[in-house]
């Protein structure tokens, strides 16, 4: 049995040493250049030097995004950039196109992976990538879990499969609703998520929505309860979407599907609505299983049931943590207060609650409410926490 990834995505450093400590297997993230999130925080090369030195330490690896089609003006310095990738030791690219393909086998032996915007649906085109020294293949989203089982009997390359994140509202995101209304090329980097906007419905000149806009977005994908067949099915990556995403998401998402992964494949029993449970304090808009139970319908869309309030709030970071004063160094991510609930979450052990009694400024000072973006606090947590632990406001469960 093939040990089944797990590959995060980061958007910066901080979100990539997240991803890697929570318990990803591999992180994939975007460069400066040829890369599919242009208003991501994205990598320099001294960045991903960076990055791959810090997955490398814990055996972990680090695969960086060339996925845009380019057209001619954008295709200066691609070599030299596949080089300095070879250097770096990443471990695999992830490629759209078969222009940057052909460069990368032509002048690096970097490892390749096809990008989903391929949208590789059946094992016929898989293996024409195998024939040209692919090693990995991004199913595109909109492969069925049915047609996944025919794929993974005849398919002669690793396959990839989302399991988590934003869905597209076209096909594998070849969209130009982006291009066509702000100038911003999706499929180089410029999606503007158009299709999230609300509309006004017309027949004719006739407004059927009288009562709310209309958005056309798909709701995003959440496949817990398809995690257990897709690993029986030997799939040898799952991934998670969302450069642009927070820390607590990654935290959070990565953790969760982290501990799943980990008890399908032991003799521990699964208790699947804990999960859900947890996967719930880092949603931001409404989910569901996408396509893996056949072709969408109304329930796999957001039209008017918009919902962007995360249900769990990300209130600081640990910085430092003192065993003998149980004093935590926290750096403040959202207004909180002491008298309230505070629950730890961390890659080390399930979460855990205190009441926060008491805290001070980084001058000693007593405080009472936590007001100002990034304010460094002095916490008293019971809880022995370390670097990169998180603090969010307990909910009712």
């Amino acid at each position: 049995m093939i040990k089944t990834e797990l590959l995060a995505p980061a958007g910066d450093l901080e979100k990539l040493k997240v991803a890697l400590l929570y318990g990803a297997d591999a992180v994939f993230l975007g460069g400066k250049l040829f890369s599919l999130r242009s208003r991501a925080s994205n990598f320099s090369l001294k960045d991903i030097e960076e990055a791959v030195d810090f997955a490398h330490a814990l055996g972990k690896k680090i695969y960086v995004t060339t996925n845009i089609f380019p057209h001619p003006e954008d295709m200066a310095g691609l070599v030299e950039y596949l080089k300095a990738l070879e250097t770096l030791h990443v471990d695999a690219i992830i490629c759209a196109s078969t222009a940057v393909i052909d460069a990368a086998r032509r002048h690096t032996n970097l490892e390749i992976h096809v990008s989903t915007q391929q949208s590789i649906t059946n094992h016929r085109a898989i293996n024409f990538w195998a024939e040209r020294g692919v090693k990995r293949v991004v199913l595109a989203r909109e492969v069925t879990l049915e047609e996944l089982e025919n794929l993974t009997a005849h398919a002669v390359l690793d396959l990839e499969v989302f399991i988590h994140g934003g869905m597209c509202v076209s096909y594998s995101g070849k969209c130009t609703l982006s291009n066509n209304m702000t100038d911003r090329d999706a499929n180089r980097g410029g999606c503007a998520h158009s299709c999230r906007w609300n509309y006004d419905l017309l027949d004719g000149n006739e407004k059927l929505n009288e009562t709310m806009p209309f958005s056309m977005a798909s709701k995003d994908l959440q496949a817990i309860r398809y995690v257990s067949r897709l690993i029986d099915l030997g799939v040898h990556s799952l991934k998670i979407e969302g450069r642009m995403k927070s820390l607590h998401y990654i935290a959070t998402v990565v953790k969760t599907y982290r501990k799943l992964i980990d008890e399908l494949t032991g003799e521990i029993e699964v208790d699947i609505p804990k999960y859900l449970l947890e996967i719930k304090k880092a949603e931001n808009r409404l989910s569901s299983h996408g396509f893996m139970e056949g072709m969408t319908d109304l329930n796999q869309q957001l039209y008017n049931l918009r919902s962007e309030q995360p249900t769990q709030e990300f209130i600081g970071l640990v910085l430092a943590y003192d065993p003998k004063t149980r004093k935590a160094l926290v750096e403040q991510r959202n207004h909180f207060k002491t008298g309230q609930l505070i629950e730890v979450l961390s890659p080390d052990f399930e979460p855990l609650t205190f009441l926060l009694k008491t805290m001070q400024d980084e001058n000693g000072n007593e405080t009472t409410v936590a007001r100002h973006p990034k304010q460094r606090l002095q916490i008293d947590i019971p809880i022995p926490v370390k670097p990169y632990d998180m603090l969010r406001i307990a909910r009712e469960k």
